[in-house]
């Protein structure tokens, strides 16, 4: 009997390993990415005091586009780094939640990139 290896359980096990290396603090707290089969959330988290700043996702009102699509990703980098300039966040720790730098990923952080957030 073939075993298929848990492609889920191998992101986390990735996003753990990353974590021990990266974390929020007040001056640069980290933006984090999940991505769902339909949607694509991001939240801005200062770790030291495990609270969320800010957050965005494709689910918020008045979200038209289809949430699993590279324009949706694109739409919430943007929503993400307005919210997070608006409260006075310039800089960010980029945490990508252990999924590869590309597609959807990508396309949010360059978003936000051109937004205004650096990192």
């Amino acid at each position: 009997m073939l075993l298929k290896a848990d492609k889920n359980k191998a992101r986390q096990k990735r996003h753990l390993r990353v974590r021990n290396h990266i974390a929020g603090t007040a001056a640069r707290p980290r933006l984090n990415v999940y991505r769902s089969l339909a949607n694509i959330y991001a939240q801005v988290i200062d770790d030291e005091n495990g609270v969320t700043l800010v957050s965005a996702s494709s689910q918020d009102k008045g979200f038209e586009n289809y949430g699993g699509n590279i324009e949706a990703a694109k739409a919430v980098g943007a929503e993400v780094a307005k919210r997070a300039l608006e409260k006075g966040i310039k800089e960010v720790v980029f945490d990508r939640g252990g999924y590869v730098y590309h597609g959807r990923v990508a396309a949010l952080a360059e978003a936000a990139r051109e937004a205004g957030l650096k990192f």
